[in-house]
């Protein structure tokens, strides 16, 4: 044989979109069920089948409708069936879903819906008066279709409600798929922490990819004998893409709505028989603040996928060690799909005595199969794997952006790495630990003090309901660590007590140098701590303090 000669690959070619979830649960997990929660409480159920017909018929009014492979449709919804139902009918004819954070302030849900260029929107009918003040200054917007959510009161005149649309739909079954696997298939815009937020496009090829690379038993491990919450939105970098990965492992599937109070968790785990969650901290930390008051246990829960931000450790020991769930620490972010790592053991961890596994737990994790993480420092050199140095954490794969939407230049440097903005360091083992956002460090007498270290402890005293870092100005040092706390309900303490609950537990030079007890930490459009609310009300002196 010449050395040059090559026999292509004689496997059958499909091509890699998202249409195909829903079409295999459909075909071979007719059983599985699919639950969600309207704004009223009211239990919806349905099945992948009949899903999978409403999205072909969502799929077949569109294109009545006049839209088009490519074209942008905005939903600003919760987790509910219909709003499954809408994202598959959107992308299955190659068309872009575009899912909006109704959280977001006006300003910004005004700019991403323009910059997006979103033709349609669909919306919970909860939502309907801020679809009409946002509707006025979004001239691309053709039709506005309302999800019943049982809110009942707001209307909108100029919207059409769901079923009525979808009654529109010619009779005959739209054709999905049979395009190109790189054409986009969602768009996420990020929240704006820094400047205007940024859209994310997702190809098709990369969610196919990515719902593949977290169903790793390291990440989710999901099966079709799990029943999944996604207590993170769909709104929120696709909801991890746990509605692509139930579906594609013929998972049954619970979708909470807009009730994320640790009573209504609570609720659906047990009466559902959840057994897979996933979502942010603070979700976590209500629905233990709800079981430490009103008692109850966890059961059927087994494992819980927490990510979005750091967990502190004492949630990680309250859900493994007094809840029996597995807990794995992930992270990633909206321009990675999202999830990139994730802390599940090694077998050489798993066989260490229980502080050591706790230790590499409470980290961010390994990589996932199919990205690749590395980090340098403010001039580009390499930065060791030992643990200790940190430098920029740098991420590439084939679920991270090259860029973003409508922006002319590329994101990734001349070796295709992204810079995420985090601080890490990775140890021997390849574990990622966050040690800050890169605009949150603590630079003090020239050296670097974490943010997150200080209130993951800060966290672990008992009358800690939720802690927050943030840099105050310093004559000499430049900048010192000021801890604010939001005590747990019922509960008083003075600063000395947190001081000493820190004490051995940090560096002494990195004590804060005021605690601050505040009424409440803001929380940010996506459940985590919104450090920039918090610097603005610092810095005008607004914040509401007591001891």
């Amino acid at each position: 044989m010449s050395e040059n000669s090559s026999f292509p690959g004689r496997m059958q070619h499909h091509e890699l979109t998202v249409d195909r979830f829903l079409s295999f649960a459909a075909r071979w997990h007719t059983q599985a069920e699919l639950v969600g929660r309207r704004v009223d409480g009211v239990r919806e159920r349905s099945t992948y089948p009949e899903v999978l017909a409403r999205a072909k018929q969502l799929s077949a009014a569109l294109q009545a409708a006049g839209i088009a492979r490519g074209d942008r449709i905005a939903t600003l919804a919760m987790n509910h069936i219909s709003h499954v139902e809408a994202w598959y009918g959107i992308s299955g004819i190659g068309a872009i879903c575009h899912t909006v954070n109704p959280r977001l302030f006006k300003e910004q849900l005004v700019y991403i819906l323009n910059h997006a260029g979103d033709r349609m929107l669909l919306a919970d009918a909860s939502f309907a008066n801020l679809v009409a003040e946002l509707l006025p200054q979004c001239p691309a917007i053709e039709r506005v279709v309302l999800f019943p959510d049982g809110a009942g009161g707001d209307s909108l005149p100029s919207a059409q409600s769901y079923a009525g649309f979808l009654a529109s739909a010619p009779a005959a079954d739209p054709l999905w798929g049979n395009f190109d696997e790189e054409s986009a298939c969602g768009l996420c815009y990020t929240s704006g922490t820094t400047g205007q937020p940024k859209g994310a496009l997702y190809s098709h090829r990369s969610n196919y990819l990515h719902t593949l690379m977290s169903l790793q038993h390291d990440v989710t491990n999901l099966s079709a004998i799990d029943v999944v919450l996604p207590l993170v939105p769909m709104f929120h970098a696709n909801a991890w893409g746990i509605p692509f990965a139930a579906p594609a492992v013929g998972a049954s599937l619970v979708l909470p709505g807009a009730r994320l109070d640790g009573a209504s968790i609570h609720r659906l785990i047990v009466e559902e028989g959840v057994t897979f969650c996933g979502g942010v901290p603070t979700l976590f930390q209500g629905l233990i603040q709800h079981l430490a008051k009103h008692g109850g246990n966890l059961a059927p829960l087994k494992r819980i996928l927490i990510g979005g931000s750091a967990c502190p450790e004492s949630l990680i020991r309250t859900l493994e060690d007094d809840h029996g769930v597995e807990v794995v620490h992930a992270w990633g972010m909206t321009e990675t799909s999202p999830i990139a790592s994730a802390a599940a053991p090694t077998r050489f961890v798993a066989a260490q005595p229980a502080p050591i596994r706790r230790a590499q737990s409470l980290k961010q994790g390994r990589p996932i199969f199919g990205i690749d993480l590395d980090l340098v420092d403010d001039d580009g050199a390499a930065v060791a794997h030992d643990g200790v140095k940190p430098g920029r954490l740098l991420v590439r794969g084939a679920t991270v952006v090259r860029g973003y939407f409508n922006e002319p230049s590329d994101a990734l440097d001349a070796q295709g790495w992204f810079d995420t903005g985090d601080i890490a360091t990775i140890d021997a083992l390849g574990y990622v630990r966050i040690t800050d956002r890169a605009k949150d460090l603590i630079k003090s007498g020239g050296e670097w003090i974490s943010s997150i270290d200080i209130e993951n402890i800060a966290m672990g005293h008992p009358k800690s309901g939720r802690a927050a870092v943030v840099a105050i100005p310093h004559e000499r040092w430049g900048e010192r660590p000021l801890l604010l706390v939001e005590l747990l309900p019922g509960q008083t303490a003075t600063s000395e007590e947190f001081l000493s609950h820190l004490e051995g537990r940090i560096a002494s030079w990195w004590m804060p140098d005021e605690v601050r007890f505040v009424e409440r930490i803001p929380l940010g459009p996506t459940g985590k701590i919104d450090k920039k609310r918090i610097r603005a009300e610092i810095l005008r002196g607004a914040s509401d303090s007591h001891t």
